[in-house]
């Protein structure tokens, strides 16, 4: 295959798109693409100066995604004084996979000279991951579990570094399975809430001022795409599924999404972009008269729509162990 643009060999084919790039042009695709993203959600605001300067965490794993994302950022942003890059790790305390991982958080860091913090779920909460998987008091999946705290250190912390903006690297296919699980489970709350917290310009989303506005600059991006950015850049990203990873439902979505892609090219794409009008619209219902409070939690103060929120009730349910 030669590429569509100069004749040189290609390393991809996108059958969604029927182009065919070698590795300059799919280089310079993929970062295009993430660039178009800030722009199209309005990641900078039109006030960002050097006198009033924008501070962007963003949750680096040391994935593929987290490890992509943050390069094109910081290539990105290098000479631009009104955006200061903060990368913020979180040590589940999974014993040898977040260890490798870390280490290519620590590389890639020192390399682009960025800030980096560590947090550690030991730290913020006294627990470790290996030890709630094998207690498990609320009979229920790992990633229940991280989910739930991971998205509580990052919010803190965001909040704690006085930042503008929180981006994560979920790619195209994280989004599409997600957008399709929300869909299949009628979950029209689930819809708006996803769409507030991290999809579509700035400008359209509702003020939360509880919340660091979040935002996902590689959701165009397909998974596999990532990862050959990653390889042909020789970036170093700890490849490897988490050995607490069991999101057995996720798992079937993304085989179906696999199949569909394969038959149907650009399913992926279709999928996410009507999904987001979805949204759109049910932001009006989620901010009906039906909708839930937002209180703080009697425990740790956090924003919740429960007496006490659920990261608390987890903690609360591994503690009595």
């Amino acid at each position: 295959m030669e590429c569509d643009r100069c004749g040189a060999d290609a390393v991809m084919h996108a059958a969604y798109s029927g182009a065919h790039l070698c590795e300059e042009h799919f280089r310079e695709s993929l970062e295009r693409r993430v660039r178009r993203r800030v722009r199209r959600d309005d990641l900078v605001p039109k006030d960002a100066s050097p006198a009033n300067p924008q501070t962007w965490v963003i949750g680096l794993s040391g994935g593929k995604d987290s490890i992509v994302l943050t390069q094109v950022l910081s290539e990105t942003f290098a000479e631009d004084p009104r955006i200061e890059l903060v990368c913020l790790t979180i040590h589940e305390g999974i014993e040898g996979y977040r260890d490798r991982s870390l280490e290519a958080c620590l590389d890639l860091t020192e390399t682009l000279d960025l800030r980096h913090e560590v947090v550690s779920y030991e730290d913020e909460f006294g627990v470790r991951m290996d030890d709630v998987v094998e207690d498990d008091p609320e009979n229920m999946a790992a990633c229940a579990y991280c989910g739930v705290f991971r998205r509580d250190v990052l919010s803190r912390y965001a909040e704690a570094f006085d930042a503008d903006l929180l981006l994560t690297g979920h790619n195209l296919d994280d989004e599409a399975q997600s957008a399709l699980m929300n869909f299949l489970e009628g979950d029209v709350s689930q819809m708006a809430k996803h769409f507030e917290a991290s999809l579509g310009p700035l400008s359209e989303r509702r003020a939360q001022e509880e919340f660091v506005p979040r935002a996902k600059p590689l959701r165009d991006v397909p998974e596999k795409e990532v990862a050959l950015y990653a390889h042909l850049r020789d970036l170093p990203a700890h490849i490897s599924e988490c050995p607490h990873s069991s999101e057995a439902y996720r798992g079937e979505i993304q085989r179906l999404l696999y199949g569909l892609e394969e038959n149907h090219p650009g399913t992926r794409h279709s999928i996410l972009s009507g999904y987001e009008e979805l949204a759109r619209l049910a932001t009006d219902r989620y901010h009906g008269d039906d909708h839930a409070e937002l209180r703080e939690c009697v425990e740790c103060g956090s924003t919740t729509t429960q007496e006490r929120c659920r990261k608390c009730s987890l903690l609360e349910s591994i503690r009595a162990v």
